[in-house]
């Protein structure tokens, strides 16, 4: 479906988030087509056992590898970090412990045209030694697609399908389809059993599409205060749903996220009468244990707006917007997270809608912007 076929009175918004599931078969296609080509790439780093994988980019594009981090780490066995590029253009002296290991580079852009993004590219070659960069990026265009054509020894682009770029201001489609592609590109000998678990999420997904309603009528309460609360995985996509929300009502909604045992140690304290909270809860029984006592223990605390659960239905929780959502039981690779990201998209699209705003472009006074501006990058 292109952006021409679209009804007129749809914002570009809100036809990339629905379009999700259908983009992300197209995502496993794209990456079931280069299996050969990014398991020859990647084999050498993978295959030593001091090989670090740095996860990077910036705004969404580095929680997507916060939210992939300790799946990928768990999948390849290899020691994997997570860090944004706006953090490495100003202390790149973080990577000098890595100089003398093996290091692949992954790069998250929807643009790839962001100022940090590239110099990291340029800081990392410069201070480390045996460095595979690996590019997944919206834009076949965008300067990081370009810098990764110049040597195919030690660069290599993933351009996902053409419907990931997104033209919104918010990243939808881009970021959930970075963060599958990298969680395949990390199983590649397991992409026959992969085609039923990305499936399967976009089957669960739909369902949350099916039943938009209730976030509909959430976006209509009097709340300026949003938390997301997420553990493991779950913590990087509330901290992509918390910036959504946020971005896409213009600040009008102030957001946080936190971990279910973090939020204990402080930032409860942000819970407030006009405050939405948004629990992930994991489908991993021991978490679930932790979540479990956060929410019994607000629930009786009270003080907060409403509460929204998201994930397998329990008996021993109530709320009164409950949103089940299923992981496969062979998935393995952590595609189970994706239906969790369209919650902050779709209550981004209707706070944004309830509050008079243009989601395409919902800054007012153009503080934000779809590529960052005014970045001057200085040498150290």
């Amino acid at each position: 479906m292109t952006m021409e076929m679209v009804e007129k009175n749809k914002t570009y918004t809100e036809i990339e988030i629905f379009q999700q599931p259908e983009v992300w078969k197209k995502v496993f296609e794209e990456i079931q087509g280069q299996r050969d080509g990014i398991g020859k790439f990647l084999s050498s780093h993978l295959s030593n056992a001091n090989t670090t994988i740095l996860l990077t980019g910036a705004g969404s594009s580095a929680f997507v590898g916060e939210s992939v981090e300790l799946v990928i780490a768990e999948a390849t066995g290899l020691n994997t970090r997570a860090i944004a590029t706006t953090d490495l253009v100003t202390h790149p002296e973080a990577v000098d412990p890595l100089s003398d290991t093996p290091v692949i580079l992954i790069s998250f852009a929807r643009s790839g045209n962001s100022p940090e993004s590239v110099e990291t590219v340029k800081l990392l070659e410069a201070r480390l030694g045996k460095l595979k960069h690996l590019v997944i990026t919206c834009n076949p265009d965008g300067a990081l697609a370009k810098m990764a054509e110049r040597d195919s020894s030690t660069h290599y682009c993933i351009v996902l399908p053409e419907e990931t770029n997104d033209k919104s201001l918010a990243m939808t489609s881009s970021f959930s389809s970075m963060l599958l592609s990298s969680l395949l590109v990390f199983n590649l000998d397991k992409l026959d059993e992969a085609q039923a678990w990305v499936e399967h999420v976009g089957k669960e997904t739909s369902k949350i599409f099916d039943n938009v309603e209730f976030l509909k009528d959430l976006a209509r309460l009097d709340f300026d205060r949003a938390i997301f609360l997420g553990s493991g995985p779950l913590l990087g996509i509330a901290n992509e749903c918390h910036l959504k929300l946020q971005e896409l009502t213009d600040g009008q909604v102030i957001c946080k996220h936190d971990s279910c045992l973090g939020f204990r140690h402080g930032p409860r304290a942000v819970v407030k009468e006009n405050t939405l909270l948004v629990f992930f809860l994991s489908p991993d029984a021991h978490v679930a244990k932790y979540e479990n006592d956060l929410v019994s223990s607000i629930v009786q605390g009270g003080g907060y707006l409403d509460m929204v659960l998201v994930g397998q239905e329990s008996e021993s929780m109530e709320s009164n917007y409950m949103v089940p959502v299923n992981k496969h039981p062979n998935d393995v690779a952590g595609v189970f997270i994706l239906p969790y990201v369209v919650i902050g998209q779709l209550l981004g699209l209707y706070k944004s809608q309830e509050l008079g705003l243009n989601p395409d472009n919902p800054s007012v006074n153009g503080a934000i912007s779809r590529v960052v501006q005014g970045v001057t990058i200085y040498q150290k």
